[in-house]
């Protein structure tokens, strides 16, 4: 099977003054086209910090990474920005939109860093991505004007517009409620049985079964990497919740 992520010994190692912080000691990670992954750990676990190498958003202290078949450590400066804004697709906790800006101009924004041209009609990707996400109707909305779940769903279609490798998302559903986070983690489940490749970052355990694997990190290592045999559905679980509380009123 075909793997979009693969780190050999990846190591980070943080100089706080005169004492060296090891946030990662050796990672060996793989991860194949289509899978659905959540990292779990406490905090300081290591999680972020390898979130943050898989995103390219910075470079381990050793070991090696490829992305999508690439060798990420032989990248020029260029090169690492244009791989971060080709392959990838980011899902953050605050959603990081454009407050002045319109949800579309927001979905349209990674585009224009596209060196290589490789989307023909920016607008329409844009239009294309929001739809895909059920927010045709809300295109010409700025973010005080949408839902804390509606904004979440143009961060996503954001990350889908460059039509990436792989979505990384971190603590997606940190803001939201119990209702709206299972409302956005059906459209995760959706997306990844269309073939997207998604890992997550979260510390909550009856989310992360909501993916197909969980990788469990503890002071910098992978403690545990299993398959979930059942995932639980977001969608059934949405429907369960309000059925429930339909019956309390």
């Amino acid at each position: 099977m075909q793997s979009v992520i693969e780190t050999k010994l990846i190591t980070k190692v943080y100089q706080m003054g005169t004492v060296q912080v090891h946030a990662l000691r050796g990672i060996d990670l793989k991860v194949n086209k289509g899978e659905f992954v959540a990292v779990m750990g406490v905090s300081g676990s290591g999680k972020s910090t390898l979130m943050n190498l898989l995103g390219c958003l910075d470079v381990p202290t050793s070991g090696e990474y490829f992305l999508d078949g690439k060798n990420v450590n032989s990248l020029t400066r260029n090169e690492y920005a244009d791989t971060r804004n080709q392959k990838i697709g980011f899902v953050f906790q605050g959603f990081n939109l454009l407050p002045r800006t319109t949800a579309l101009e927001n979905v349209e924004l990674p585009l224009l860093y596209d060196r290589q041209n490789r989307i023909a009609n920016p607008k329409q990707a844009a239009q294309q991505a929001l739809e895909r996400v059920g927010l045709a109707d809300r295109m010409d909305h700025i973010p005080n004007q949408l839902s804390g779940g509606q904004q979440q769903r143009v961060a996503l279609a954001r990350a889908l517009v460059n039509q990436p490798a792989i979505i990384f998302a971190d603590e997606p559903t940190g803001n939201l409620d119990s209702v709206t986070s299972m409302d956005i983690f059906s459209l995760f489940q959706e997306l990844n049985d269309e073939g997207i490749t998604i890992v997550m970052v979260t510390h909550e355990r009856d989310f992360a079964r909501y993916a197909r694997r969980i990788v469990e990190m503890r002071d910098g290592l992978i403690l545990k990497d299993w398959m979930v045999s059942k995932p639980r559905s977001a969608r059934e679980d949405l429907s369960n919740f309000k059925n429930h509380r339909d019956l309390d009123d």
